[in-house]
């Protein structure tokens, strides 16, 4: 609840001292003020200067003017007594791309969201659409799949721009209708090899922040050589590459830290960075021992999680299909959680409604990770990343009860969730937030990106992205009953974007403060096609012999194998 507050001269009143004991107080002083914004007597933390002080802040143009000890004023106050002042969350996992979903992830604090998983199609297009009109700073990288999709699927029709509810919500789907999934299946020749990595240039041209990758998802196409030229494009331009890596989730191949192996021994060949994403599989810690080995070599790599023991993605995976499934050692009917249909499924209920509706998302549960959930919370580098996902209601939702979200909690709960267990488990609140905010904010800053290096900070000069919150009590809500997917978390009362309130006490605004995280446009493109002869010439001793029909050519397959 707000109180009003008087001031007189710049003084409190007895009136506004009382205010102040309940709690964060928002008001509007009426004599002439110093700055746009100020928030009065915050316990201000900053992971980079490892600042913690009861402050002052004060904010004009949307800029971190002055961090003080001192009296200021502001056209707009908040009374911060008792909560924290945090540079706001920033999140490369982002898939909540609609009103609701966006509104909900506010509520958790994220001032910046950013799909770095599955990216985008038409990077320009998509950046376009959004300006103007969001809540949050957006961003997207470009998409691995979509680009393959484009050229193995040649019979679907790219018209605009595509992100992951359309790529997730159709047009897989509808590349899959003729009976071959190109996009995960294919095996690229040397032709189609060069049509993917110029149309993956083209985008990193166009500003997108990196290559979002679902390997994960294509590992029967994907050649390994194919990864690796990937790669190769975004060491080009310094980009990373996010990736949901080859074998994530599979009990087949329990060892994950097999496909973390690829990209990250590409990455440091190729001095390129990467990011491993929801690093929640058996063997995360050795893939936590290796990054942190290829740091102190000063390598800009790093990883991700989440803090819930489920996961959720389409029910049409790969790795879903009864003779796969069986593999994990727990029927449908304990683990497969349908969140529209809020039940448990069997396995004749999962093949139905895969069949019906093959884009439906689907929680399942790996308890496992209940175990080692509590050291992620403990892990450097290891940045929060919701994987929050779309809630399928529309682009304008923004007005609908939280009520209605049908999902995973974790698009609502996640910030909520790290505090509520960091409290529990005895984190220091300081690198909780450096998860949240500062971590994530340096390694895209460190590829180059300027928007990055002025974000995730609580210092002066750096753009007002602020989170308030308060530290003994908030929470989440959210659970996975139908009904409570969405409820949104507590204790976090202002949600500053841009320097403009997207959230005012617990309450979304509708306030388009969002701006956009882009690379420049650059004039033209990096990428040099691969020619057999000029490989040899780089990688052989002569004389050689160059087979000119390519079938035989290094690292790519002959065309037949994609059919």
């Amino acid at each position: 609840m707000s109180l009003p507050i008087k001031k007189i001269r710049g003084k409190f009143t007895a009136c506004s001292a009382l205010a102040l004991s309940a709690g964060l107080v928002f008001g509007q002083p009426v004599f002439a003020q110093d700055y746009d914004l100020v928030i009065l007597n915050g316990r201000v933390m900053d992971p980079e200067t490892m600042l913690d002080a009861v402050l002052n802040v004060g904010i004009t143009d949307g800029i971190i003017q002055t961090i003080t000890a001192d009296e200021i004023t502001g056209s707009e106050t908040i009374f911060a007594q008792g909560h924290v002042v945090s540079p706001g969350f920033i999140d490369f996992h982002f898939h909540a791309l609609d009103g609701l979903s966006l509104k909900l992830a506010a509520l958790d604090g994220v001032t910046t969201g950013m799909d770095l998983e599955i990216g985008a199609i038409n990077v320009a297009e998509w950046y376009s659409a959004k300006e103007g009109a969001w809540p949050l700073n957006y961003g997207t990288g470009v998409s691995q799949e979509g680009a393959r999709l484009r050229v193995h699927d040649p019979e679907v029709e790219i018209d605009g721009w595509y992100d992951a509810p359309l790529i997730l919500g159709g047009l897989r789907a509808e590349a899959c209708s003729d009976g071959f999934c190109g996009w995960q299946d294919g095996r690229s020749d040397l032709d189609q090899l060069n049509q993917v990595l110029s149309l993956i240039d083209e985008e990193l041209r166009q500003g997108a922040l990196n290559i979002s990758s679902t390997v994960g998802y294509m590992a029967n196409g994907l050649t390994t050589y194919e990864m690796f030229k990937t790669q190769e494009i975004g060491g080009h331009y310094g980009r990373y590459l996010g990736a949901h890596v080859r074998f994530h989730g599979s009990p087949v191949t329990p060892e994950a830290p097999l496909g973390f192996d690829e990209i990250l021994a590409n990455a440091m060949a190729l001095d390129a960075p990467v990011s491993l994403l929801h690093n929640n599989d058996y063997g995360w810690w050795e893939n936590e021992e290796k990054l942190q080995a290829a740091r102190a070599q000063g390598y800009n790599v790093w990883s991700e999680y989440y803090p819930y023991t489920a996961a959720s993605t389409s029910i049409s995976s790969d790795f879903f299909k009864p003779e796969v499934y069986a593999t994990f050692g727990v029927p449908y009917e304990d683990s497969m959680y349908d969140p529209i249909a809020d039940k448990f499924l069997t396995q004749a209920e999962y093949e139905s409604t895969r069949d019906s509706d093959p884009s439906r998302l689907v929680v399942v549960f790996s308890p496992s990770r209940e175990i080692w959930l509590p050291y992620w919370l403990r892990m450097p580098h290891m940045i929060v990343a919701s994987d929050s996902i779309y809630s399928g209601k529309g682009l304008d939702s923004w007005d609908l009860d939280p009520s209605e979200y049908q999902g995973h909690p974790r698009t609502a709960g996640t910030r909520g969730t790290v505090f509520r267990l960091g409290r529990e488990q005895g984190v220091p609140l300081m690198f909780t937030i450096a998860q949240m905010s500062y971590w994530p904010a340096k390694h895209l800053g460190d590829t180059g990106l300027q928007d990055m290096k002025v974000r995730g900070r609580m210092q002066e000069g750096m753009v007002a992205d602020i989170t308030i919150f308060d530290p003994e009590r908030v929470r989440d809500n959210a659970t996975y009953k139908a009904g409570e997917q969405g409820n949104p978390t507590t204790g976090i009362p202002y949600v500053i974007v841009n320097g403009q309130l997207v959230v005012k006490d617990g309450a979304f605004r509708k306030v388009w403060a969002g701006q956009p995280i882009r690379f420049p446009v650059e004039d033209r493109g990096r990428f040099e096609p691969i020619v057999v002869k000029e490989w040899l010439e780089n990688f052989a001793i002569k004389p050689f012999t160059v087979d000119q029909s390519g079938a035989d050519s290094p690292g790519v397959a002959d065309s037949s194998a994609s059919e």
